[in-house]
């Protein structure tokens, strides 16, 4: 198969520069993560609820494996209407939309609000900075509009890391490490890069163009693995499937045994995967037969690196994969669609 023109191909299909905005991500990350966020360090939470849909949604997941490994709090993600049965006002709400105006995320804002919550919001403008304006329990931290949400992640996910730096509940990186880890982001986005870049985004483009997509993370990476199904879904409209080790190790492993030539298979691990799990994944690589596999295993300093390089090739090979077939990455007429439907009911 021949080398895909991707610059032809963006010039024909990426009508609203999608591509654009992705190379601008590790700007927009460091932008985010440098602002001044006037909030004093505030430990005493039960914990964080995090409220997002889509790609507003997606850091909170981040948030979380990076809680897990290293925080001081739990981050809970709650992607619906309303709040947990279980919530009260000692748990923070982390209200993330970057239009303002994510209905799902609004109705948990407001019953937040009405029972004596505090609420920080992260939204470009729209109804969510009218009602946290409105209250003297809550914040709104303003990012840059224009864009899709998905394509602002590094606004969206920098300011989520900012605040929480702010208030404790995530360990802040020194000044020092958070300039190197940009340093070699900014080198790790020209390499996968599809135009000029080394080429490797487009080879696991090419292998997942024919054949269903699976996607293998350890648990630190699962919130990688699930938004690089989001972007597949929204980028490429395709199909993906994420799984987590150790857990598909005691379930989806046995289907593999059949029909696994037609899947494409990619692993996401990290050098803090554990070293049983890591002993797994080395075992599937030698025993499974996919028809392409991959393993993308992100050697960051930290697992904060980990995640955004993993992150940010992921983002390549489904723009990779859109205009390869044709696809403007940017487009959602289903979600439009729906979103026009919803404004009638």
């Amino acid at each position: 198969m021949s080398e895909p023109d991707f610059e032809s191909l963006l010039e024909k299909h990426d009508k609203s520069d999608m591509v654009g905005f992705t190379r601008k991500f590790v700007d927009d990350l460091e932008a985010a993560m440098s602002a001044d966020i006037e909030i004093e360090a505030d430990m005493d939470w039960s914990g964080v609820v995090c409220l997002g849909m889509g790609g507003s949604g997606a850091g909170g997941m981040f948030l979380s494996a990076l809680a897990d490994d290293s925080g001081g709090l739990p981050f809970v993600v709650w992607n619906n209407y309303g709040l947990p049965s279980w919530w009260g006002p000692d748990w923070l709400v982390l209200a993330t939309s970057y239009s303002g105006n994510t209905e799902e995320t609004l109705d948990g804002v407001r019953q937040a609000l009405q029972e004596g919550g505090v609420v920080v919001g992260i939204c470009s403008g729209g109804e969510l900075e009218d009602l946290l304006s409105q209250s003297d329990e809550a914040l709104c931290i303003s990012v840059p509009s224009g864009q899709m949400p998905r394509s602002a992640f590094g606004h969206i996910f920098g300011s989520q890391l900012s605040l929480c730096w702010a208030l404790g509940i995530i360990p802040r990186p020194s000044k020092e490490e958070i300039t190197q880890m940009l340093d070699r982001l900014r080198s790790g986005s020209k390499s996968a890069d599809i135009v000029g870049g080394d080429g490797r985004v487009a080879a696991m483009a090419r292998g997942m163009s024919e054949r269903d997509i699976a996607i293998v993370s350890t648990n630190e990476m699962a919130s990688v693995g699930v938004r690089f199904t989001n972007q597949l879904n929204e980028n490429s409209e395709r199909f993906s499937r994420p799984v987590q080790l150790p857990e598909m190790n005691h379930n989806e492993i046995v289907a593999w045994n059949r029909n696994s030539s037609s899947q494409a298979l990619l692993y996401l691990s990290s050098p803090h995967t554990h070293s049983r799990v890591r002993a797994r994944m080395n075992w599937m690589m030698e025993n499974l037969q996919p028809g392409d596999s991959w393993l993308l295993d992100c050697e960051g300093e930290s697992l904060l690196e980990s995640l955004l390089i993993a992150a940010h090739i992921t983002d390549w090979v489904s723009i990779a994969l859109a205009v390869m077939n044709g696809i403007d990455p940017s487009e959602m007429t289903a979600i439009d669609g729906l979103k026009t439907f919803l404004s009638t009911v």
